[in-house]
């Protein structure tokens, strides 16, 4: 699977893991609203396709992504609510795509990921930078709001170092952003390709449903928790349903492969 960069985003695919990269380097690999449909494009088929076990998102050029385009962002503020709404719904839908992707999903970053760079970095199950890499949920200092890509921020970061960032627009270096983990490795420049490709091999090593279902495994832990009004009535809820779901992965297809494997000292199907 390839393309040749329409709309400023180009694919490419090869042994389960697809490449995704914004290629605008004129424009910082910032995105307008026809390269956020264009990415919400790509990621919806690669969802659905099965050959694809691992997502990579890169920029072209010398950044990952500035975050949203001036000229879009021009466009806005003589837009009406109701425009300015449907536009913002639209970006919501890409980060929830990339977040709810049944497919592991890494960001290869550096150089600069900025306001909704940024997010799509928090949005990713798996973040690796190169050193020098600049971070930024700079919003506020245009007088707006980091909104729509707060929802995975505050899960990557939580509340209090959310708050920080978002309250100050300041921009990190990467090793504060390992520090605080909204990316989880930083590796030389000359080193980010070989790290990433590392990652998505170990992502490989791992049964393609298995991958899926443990990032909703992930969600549905932390809503249980949150929803269930109090820790006890959340620890037992959450109790009953992670037993309900090691069992049925236990007697899965997949499952009843992996566990054989592991016995009989051989590779599982999906990682030879």
């Amino acid at each position: 699977m390839s393309d040749d960069g329409d709309r400023g985003v180009r694919v490419t695919s090869e042994g389960g893991v697809a490449r995704v990269m914004l290629c605008r380097p004129e424009r910082r690999n910032a995105f307008d609203d026809q390269v956020v449909a264009r990415l919400s494009e790509v990621v919806a088929a690669l969802a659905k396709d099965d050959a694809v076990r691992v997502i990579v998102l890169e920029g072209e050029g010398k950044v990952f992504s500035a975050g949203a385009d001036l000229e879009w962002m021009r466009r806005m503020v003589t837009a009406d609510r109701e425009t300015n709404v449907a536009d913002s719904l639209r970006l919501a839908d890409l980060f929830e795509a990339i977040h709810c992707a049944p497919k592991a999903v890494i960001a290869k970053v550096h150089g600069a990921a900025l306001g909704g760079g940024a997010g799509l970095v928090a949005a990713a199950d798996i973040a690796i930078a190169a050193e020098g890499t600049k971070f930024g949920f700079t919003e506020a200092r245009l007088g707006i709001l980091p909104s729509v890509i707060s929802p995975y921020v505050v899960m990557r970061l939580g509340a209090g170092a959310a708050r920080r960032w978002f309250l100050t627009g300041q921009r990190m270096d990467a090793a504060e952003a390992h520090r605080i983990g909204l990316v989880h490795e930083v590796v030389p420049a000359d080193e980010l390709e070989a790290a990433t490709l590392r990652m998505a091999f170990e992502v490989l090593q791992c049964g393609p449903k298995a991958v899926a279902a443990s990032k909703e495994l992930v969600e549905d832990v932390v809503g249980g928790l949150a929803m269930a009004g109090s820790l006890e009535n959340g620890f037992d809820a959450v109790k009953d349903y992670t037993a309900q779901r090691i069992a049925e992965a236990r007697v899965s297809q997949e499952g009843q492969e992996g566990l054989k494997a592991f016995l009989e000292k051989r590779k599982p199907r999906w990682a030879e």
